[in-house]
């Protein structure tokens, strides 16, 4: 009857596909388990012990190895060496003849008590089992190191508070509130895709970062889904991304024929769509980069209509000028259109009416829906646009937007609600 218990040639194959680790390293941790479990039960701490193990029938050699080594140092002072692994050239000249720094004197110091093979099995058991989960460690350490600033796909497999724990396969990556997007909610089970920020090798293993709110997730999406980006014949200009929210991207190509914004759009916006699909909604606009720093600020306040733009090289400032119409438009809600060609270009722009020197101040929009007679009152303020503390912009106030005599109004208005009450 044919012998059916596995060799230990197929128990390290059961290793090598479970923990996803090399067969060599497998093999080198055996070995060195071994060498550690005869230096404890037969030999000394300091010995250089080397074994060699046969996968197949489980057997092992043990030899002693010793090393000749100069007998000075790089000072021109006698070396120190380890006595029970090293040997002085000197000494080792004196039996042979041949000896020279890094020879080595092999000796099969392999035991032959019979209870070896039990006692070493014991002492050898746990050694090996912690080198395997270091190596397992910096195995899965070295795979998603490749994977830093790819996006992948995971599984949500618990909550903590805020933070979110992804299964990414061969463990779990950390999605921080800080690397989340604002107003997504996330369940147990969910599939997810996620942008790999960082990977630290920590003391319990691996640190994967993961976010859906970095700007290379954006990136990396339109990589994925433009064929033209992928191969090179479009190219990704800048991106800036208030996630959950908005995003601008500049794109541009020096081929010939070749649309940047169609080509990201794609045919009916198919292309675009499932980027903003897969992103919860975000708005994302597509512009065409442009040498011509007055045209790409242009470009960049789209869906605004500019008329002009003045730029002013030392400030680092440009001022674009608007129709009444696209003024509100041209700073977008709460200033984020604005602040987010700012963002994009590294530009701080102001904005202005066309036909008035001075600029206008405010943009913002307020936060809850308001009376259209008071949007227009604010509309036709009269000072400097500003957004936050992006490249050159920071953002007004809603009380700012007013003209004088419009705050009196309101303040006037308050004093007579006040006394009608009382």
């Amino acid at each position: 009857m044919a012998d059916e218990t596995p060799s230990f040639g197929m128990a390290i194959d059961q290793i090598v596909a479970e923990k996803g680790i090399s067969k060599e390293k497998v093999l080198e941790t055996i070995e060195a388990a071994l060498a550690a479990a005869y230096r404890k039960d037969f030999g000394e701490r300091d010995q250089d012990i080397r074994a060699e193990f046969n996968e197949v029938d489980g057997s092992a050699r043990l030899y002693k190895v010793i090393t000749v080594v100069a007998d000075k140092n790089e000072e021109g002072e006698e070396a120190e060496i380890n006595e029970m692994a090293q040997l002085r050239l000197s000494d080792a000249k004196k039996d042979d003849p041949e000896a020279e720094v890094g020879k080595e004197y092999v000796e099969d110091v392999t035991p032959t008590d019979p209870h070896y093979g039990r006692v070493a099995a014991q002492t050898a058991k746990q050694v090996i089992i912690q080198r395997l989960r270091e190596a397992e460690r910096e195995a899965t350490f070295d795979e998603y190191k490749g994977k830093e600033g790819e996006i992948i796909s995971g599984i949500v497999q618990r909550m903590d508070g805020d933070i979110v724990f992804v299964d990414i396969g061969r463990t779990a990556g950390i999605l921080f509130p800080s690397e989340q997007v604002r107003g997504e909610r996330y369940r147990l089970g969910q599939r997810i895709r996620v942008y790999v920020v960082k990977v630290e090798l920590g003391s319990r293993g691996p640190e994967i970062v993961l976010s859906r709110s970095h700007p290379g997730m954006l990136r990396r999406m339109f990589e994925l889904e433009v064929p033209e980006i992928f191969a090179g014949s479009v190219q990704i200009k800048g991106i800036a991304r208030e996630a959950g929210q908005r995003s601008k991207i500049s794109v541009w190509s020096e081929e010939e024929g070749v649309d940047p914004v169609g080509a990201c759009i794609g045919q009916r916006g198919t292309r675009i769509q499932t980027i903003i699909a897969e992103l919860s909604g975000e708005k994302i606009d597509v512009i065409e980069w442009d040498a011509d720093q007055a045209h790409y600020i242009a470009n960049a306040l789209s869906p605004a209509r500019v008329i002009a733009v003045d730029i002013f090289d030392e400030e680092k400032r440009a001022l674009a000028h608007v129709d009444e119409d696209q003024l509100s438009l041209a700073i977008g809600k709460r200033g984020q259109n604005v602040r987010l060609a700012a963002k994009l270009t590294g530009w701080r722009i102001d904005i202005a009416r066309t036909g008035e020197e001075k600029e206008v101040e405010g943009g913002a929009e307020p936060t809850t829906e308001a009376d259209p007679a008071e949007e227009k009152a604010k509309a036709m303020a009269d000072d400097t646009v500003k957004t936050d503390n992006q490249p050159g912009v920071s953002e007004g106030t809603e009380e700012a937007a007013m003209d004088p005599a419009i705050k009196e109004s309101h303040k006037e208005e308050a004093v007579e609600e006040k006394k009608d009450k009382e």
